[in-house]
């Protein structure tokens, strides 16, 4: 190969020949990996708390826990339906179920005059071949 030749196609700065599904899966990795190191030294710095230690978490430790609390309270309040998200999707489950209902209701409707008109014209054809006999 010359000077200045390529084998493959050459990568553009900031991309790579890797799929982004991939990219995706090991961020998701990295970012489980950090939570269990955080969990890790979060232990490790309880059981080193008896041993009169000044031990004082960082600021990016603080922000993800902190982070964390408050997703897990707002998940708490939402099971319960104290937040403004959770309240929007009980109304619209409330609305959809009386729709469903009255729907149901109408086909029911439905289907009970059908039964009727059915029964009705058997009663006109029996009438009509009594009266054609006699």
């Amino acid at each position: 190969m010359r000077r200045g030749e390529f084998k493959g196609k050459p990568t553009v700065a900031g991309t790579s020949t890797r799929p982004s599904a991939f990219r995706r899966e090991e961020a998701e990795e990295e970012s489980e990996e950090e939570k269990e190191e955080v969990e890790e030294e979060l232990q490790k710095r309880k059981g080193t708390e008896g041993m009169n230690r000044r031990t004082e978490l960082s600021k990016r430790e603080r922000e993800e826990i902190e982070k964390q609390k408050a997703h897990e309270r707002y998940m708490r309040l939402r099971e319960q339906g104290k937040t403004e998200q959770a309240r929007k999707d009980l109304e619209r489950l409330a609305l959809i179920r009386q729709q469903r209902a009255e729907a149901a209701k109408k086909r029911e409707e439905e289907k009970a005059a059908k039964e009727s008109k059915k029964i009705l014209r058997s009663l006109i054809v029996i009438n009509c071949q009594f009266l054609s006999e006699s």
